[in-house]
């Protein structure tokens, strides 16, 4: 009975999936039907009656193509799983120029309106992902459309036949049920093989996007490497340059106060030497900022426990202190892990933490969690992009759960292969 039920089960959902699978296949050649119905309503031997068709089955078509193919990518990613990314073409974003126009990648315009417009329109008639869903929107009918309908074709056959008083035409209705009821659960699942097969980003696409991404993170990564840069020039300027100036100046003037006055030229020694071990532990920290010696002498596990043993938090790292990686990776973690740690304290007023770093054959995997408030995002100004940008640089991602009330779970993916 179980097994019965079980299988009802899937005849029902299966038939509605066709239903919605032929719905969404047949958008498209609906348009072109009114548009042929149309043309013969006016009049099929006048010519010019059928310019308003064309123009409908034009207009139509380029309108619905790409809504037709995001619904089916989200309905193959609803029922089986299969992610189809649509890789179309992102446009750039649009700054105003010290001339007063505005530069939207394509060309220069006098206002932001202008500049979006214009910008819309080229990415979209110049996106060869169009061509790509307009092909998908012709084949689709005759390949997924035409399968998914034998469920609801059947069925109305049935309908029809078995409501006839004549002997034949409830052996028809008898037979469309069976083809309804034996179809249904599988005639829905023609449409991911069609999808993944045609709406597909192409090689072509494909590399284009890739090289805009690293063309973006070149980009990136020379203004991050600008900003640790003035940074670093700042903190000496500010911090250990003044007070090597400031011992020095001390050191001439207790060298000339020697003979007149000892004993205030040993307080300036006493100032010189406490302002020389100022200095010496301002440059290890400015060093420890720029590449903490833990993590090359000892790797990314300790590296982060004796980070975690700085932090107010009470945290708990938990990973193979064997694991080691490359120092680039090794290095965007450990600041990714303290730009976290560094963010409950700030902003989610977290008490504890929990870290994890954990690794498979090609992935290292970091987790960390709080209880703070939650609400974490990324803002355009914030950390966050930050880091997602400093990830991307090695393929990485940046994974973000945090809902209201809390607790935040942040997970970093690198791939990588271990040493």
């Amino acid at each position: 009975m179980r097994q019965l039920g079980s299988w009802l089960a899937r005849v029902g959902v299966g038939f509605v999936r066709a239903c919605v699978v032929a719905v969404v296949s047949f958008l498209v050649p609906a348009v072109w039907a009114a548009a042929v119905a149309l043309g013969i309503w006016w009049g099929a031997g006048n010519v010019w009656s059928w310019v308003a068709p064309f123009v409908l089955v034009c207009v139509g078509t380029l309108a619905l193509s790409r809504p037709v193919c995001r619904m089916v990518r989200f309905l193959v990613a609803r029922w089986t799983a299969t992610v189809l990314h649509a890789g179309y073409r992102q446009a750039p974003p649009v700054t105003r120029l010290s001339t007063g126009y505005w530069w939207n990648g394509f060309s220069y315009e006098r206002t932001s309106r202008d500049a979006l417009l214009d910008q819309r329109w080229r990415v979209r008639w110049q996106d060869p992902a169009n061509w790509r869903d307009l092909r998908f929107t012709a084949i689709a009918p005759f390949t997924a459309g035409v399968v998914a309908s034998l469920p609801p074709a059947g069925a109305a056959a049935a309908v029809l036949g078995l409501t006839q008083p004549v002997p034949s035409a409830r052996l028809v209705g008898v037979f469309g049920l069976v083809v309804a009821v034996a179809s249904a659960p599988y005639a829905w699942r023609c449409v991911e093989p069609v999808a993944a097969h045609f709406l597909r980003p192409s090689p072509a696409m494909v590399m284009a996007d890739r090289v805009d991404e690293l063309t973006a993170q070149r980009a990136d990564a020379t203004v991050v490497q600008a900003a640790e840069i003035r940074r670093i020039e700042r903190d000496l300027h500010d911090g250990a340059q003044a007070r090597l100036v400031s011992l020095g100046l001390s050191l001439a003037t207790a060298e000339k106060l020697m003979e007149a006055d000892p004993a205030q030229a040993r307080a300036l020694m006493r100032e010189a030497r406490a302002g020389a071990t100022a200095s010496l532990t301002e440059l290890r920290d400015l060093v420890r900022g720029i590449n903490p010696p833990v993590l090359n002498d000892r790797g990314l596990v300790d590296a982060v426990r004796a980070l975690a043993l700085d932090s107010p938090l009470e945290a708990e790292v938990s990973g193979d202190i064997r694991l080691r990686l490359d120092p680039p990776i090794e290095s965007a973690l450990y600041f990714g892990v303290a730009e976290l740690l560094t963010n409950a304290v700030k902003h989610a007023q977290a008490s504890r933490a929990r870290i994890s770093i954990a690794q498979d054959d090609t992935t290292i995997v970091v987790d960390v969690e709080d209880d703070g408030r939650g609400g974490a995002g990324e803002r355009a100004d914030g950390g966050l992009v930050g880091l997602c940008r400093r990830l991307a640089i090695f393929d990485g991602t940046l994974e973000i759960t945090s809902p209201a009330g809390g607790p935040t779970r942040v997970r970093m993916m690198v791939p990588c292969e271990s040493l």
